[in-house]
């Protein structure tokens, strides 16, 4: 078996990997549900990847996260569910069908105006397919994945809702929703109810959601790039106590925010 740009080879691996017959036998042991965290882990370090802007990296990554869909669909073919090629027909299908400005005769007046449409069919979709199934009319927000993290589902939710006007006519509203919230917080903590604490916090977080979602911002990536900010700064902090000779956890806090501040000055400097 020899490396190949060819995806069939990839396919082929796969299905040597799954065989009962000399294939792995931590890859025979898999199934759906236990290799699922990994689809998701390699999306995010697809992510990571881009956010970096490491193109070497960015294409090993790819290629991880393309394996998953192969894997997923070596196990659904073993299971006579459907295999690779039905995944690619499906997606080729859901592609053509939601591009008709593209490859029929409709014509799409800007990005917004071929996003539109695209939510359109995508309605039209759902409609159709509970139908199939002899479901009651579907929620606009059926399809939003139980599995995002929650702020991403959140900014989705509220983005679904906002499409049938079930939305703040402006942002000052929505900051006016996140200090009543954050208002509500505090009355929870006065009450000493832990559980009111954790839900007004939970309604407290699902309004900023909004409010970046209103400002046209990733909430999700948003708090990536806090997250990172706050490692860098940390790490600095700790670099400082290196340099000073003490221990982190006996500087006491006020000279590790002074180290902070420092940092924090030279970022916005």
């Amino acid at each position: 078996m020899q490396p190949s740009r060819d995806i069939s080879r990839l396919i082929e691996i796969m299905a040597a990997l799954r065989n009962p017959d000399g294939g792995c036998p931590w890859d025979l042991e898999q199934d759906f549900r236990s290799i699922r965290h990994y689809t998701i882990e390699e999306a995010y370090e697809v992510a990571d990847a881009i956010e970096r802007e490491d193109f070497g990296d960015l294409r090993e990554e790819l290629g991880d996260l393309l394996l998953q869909p192969i894997y997923h669909a070596q196990m659904a073919k073993e299971a006579g569910h459907f295999d690779i090629g039905d995944v690619v027909l499906a997606i080729t299908e859901k592609l053509i069908r939601r591009h008709p400005h593209v490859f029929g005769d409709v014509t799409a007046d800007g990005a917004s105006d071929a996003q539109d449409r695209w939510e359109a069919i995508k309605v039209a979709e759902r409609a159709a397919k509970a139908e199939r199934k002899g479901e009651a009319e579907p929620s606009i927000l059926d399809d939003v994945p139980q599995v995002l993290p929650a702020l991403a589902r959140a900014e989705k939710l509220t983005k679904r809702a906002a499409k049938v006007g079930f939305d703040w006519p402006d942002l000052v509203s929505v900051r006016a929703k996140v200090v009543e919230e954050l208002d509500e917080v505090v009355e929870a903590e006065a009450s000493g109810n832990q559980a009111a604490v954790q839900e007004e916090i939970g309604d407290l977080l699902f309004a900023v959601a909004n409010l970046a979602r209103k400002a046209g911002v990733d909430p999700e990536a948003a708090l990536r790039d806090a997250n990172a900010k706050f490692t860098r700064r940390f790490h600095y902090v700790e670099a400082r106590c290196r340099e000073d000779g003490i221990e982190p956890a006996s500087a006491g806090l006020q000279r590790l925010d002074g180290y902070w501040n420092e940092i924090r000055s030279r970022d916005k400097s």
